[in-house]
């Protein structure tokens, strides 16, 4: 098979350089991808390097010598850096050794037909050779793209700390980063900032793709983006364009709302039971590191002894407040709550529990009783505990924001013991049970 090869060397040179022509128009003509990669020199003079290397591949494999990869592993790394599809670098590589096959069964008969039976051993071997430049093509292209994404991810981002932890006002790496990032200079934008105990756990984005999720929500790795939606849309493809940011302490979400409400952020994150912040609406790129201070002052509205919450700022403006004032705040504790904190852990807890009910229903007393499944005489006592206790009446409105302040606050203090939520009654035993309010209840005594 060498000596055949070897006598119509000079032949196959002429008919590999007209089949790389072939080759290059025809790619051009179907693959836009490598029409707008390559001009029409170059990718003929890349389709007759692989060829000829192919030959010599075949030659070597005849000989029992390991194939030449080296240039096929650039080609690849190449390829990928230039954002060529691997498909389309694939196809034509392919291509490429059918039409070597054919310009060797050419050479063959045009110089000894009766050769021709001789050259059949050598369509496997051409073939196993093509295969494994391909095999080394690919893995290179894999590994590049691989080493590609990491740095535009690692880019992305640099580009959104810029954003979100940079300082107030216009400035001109603000909005070089904005413009790299695609966001336009004015728009309806905020930020969300999702607790840490969430990112601990598995990405689980609403989008299902983990290279563009937080936790499900369209997000990539450390950041990921959403396609803005078209107006009208339903479902994920009218979700807000989104580009979150991993870090240790959480996860945070640059959001751009276009057209959407701000109450379409909780809509998205609402089914994912998590715990996150959301800032208010800003008009601007550069003001995307206040949304982002306010969002994680909303997360702190937010306690984890509540539960999954979406927490609006806008909506949590009174709690933000004494979130924002840890030193006020634990003064607010102690002056309006001190002597309900003083008390036992579970009268605490009980009477505690009991006000942040009654204050989450708005004042009745009904409703307050059917969440804490009780008599509502029940909480009316508890309730004239605690105006006793701080000398302050559930009738007075300052009253009542001081008390209400004062309970944000308690939830808020991280060292503090947790509120509980009221949970059914479970069965009770015979001989005791804890009443709602904490005190002793014996049964009777059954006669001898």
């Amino acid at each position: 098979m060498e000596r055949i090869i070897e006598e119509i060397r000079e032949d196959l040179s002429r008919r590999i350089a007209v089949a790389a022509d072939r080759l290059a128009d025809r790619t051009l003509a179907e693959d836009p991808a490598y029409a707008a990669l390559l001009g029409r020199a170059e990718l003929r003079e890349r389709i007759h390097d692989t060829l000829r290397q192919a030959v010599e591949g075949l030659l070597r494999s005849c000989r029992g010598l390991p194939v030449e990869r080296a240039d096929a592993r650039a080609v690849g790394a190449l390829r990928a850096e230039q954002g060529l599809p691997l498909a389309s670098l694939l196809r034509t590589h392919r291509r490429g050794g059918r039409l070597l096959w054919q310009s060797l069964t050419e050479a063959v008969t045009a110089h000894d037909r009766a050769a021709l039976p001789r050259l059949l051993p050598a369509a496997s071997v051409l073939w196993d050779v093509v295969d494994r430049t391909a095999d080394a093509m690919t893995e290179s292209y894999r590994r590049a793209e691989a080493a590609h994404g990491d740095r535009d991810r690692e880019r992305r981002a640099a580009l959104l700390d810029v954003l979100l932890d940079g300082a107030d006002g216009p400035s001109a790496a603000a909005e070089a980063a904005a413009a790299q990032l695609g966001l336009p200079e004015r728009g309806r934008f905020t930020v969300v900032v999702l607790a840490a105990e969430v990112s601990a756990g598995p990405s689980r984005t609403p989008s299902g793709d983990p290279s563009r999720t937080p936790l499900g929500i369209p997000s990539a790795a450390p950041t990921a983006a959403v396609p803005p939606a078209p107006a009208g849309g339903s479902g994920a493809a009218s979700a807000p364009r989104v580009l979150w940011r991993f870090r240790a302490d959480g996860e945070v979400g640059l959001v751009e709302l276009g057209h959407h409400p701000l109450e379409s952020v909780r809509d998205l994150l609402a089914p994912l039971g998590v715990r996150a912040g959301v800032g208010p609406v800003v008009g601007a790129p550069a003001e995307l590191a206040r949304a982002h201070r306010l969002a994680a002052l909303a997360l702190r509205t937010a306690p984890e002894s509540e539960g999954p919450r979406i927490a609006l700022l806008d909506e949590r403006l009174p709690a933000a407040l004494v979130a924002a004032e840890a030193e006020l705040a634990g003064r607010l504790r102690q002056v309006v709550l001190g002597p309900v904190l003083a008390l036992p852990v579970e009268d605490r807890r009980t009477l505690l529990t009991t006000l942040g009910t009654w204050l989450a229903c708005q004042g009745s007393t009904t409703d307050a009783a059917q969440r804490l499944y009780c008599h509502r005489n029940t909480v009316s006592n508890r309730l004239r505990r605690v105006e006793q206790l701080t000398g302050r009446s559930l009738s007075d409105p300052r009253h009542v924001v001081e008390l209400a302040l004062a309970h944000s606050a308690v939830l808020q203090r991280v060292e503090a013991e947790p509120v509980t939520r009221p949970a059914a009654p479970g069965p009770r035993t015979a001989r005791s049970s804890r009443t709602p309010g904490g005190t002793a209840r014996r049964s009777p005594r059954r006669p001898a």
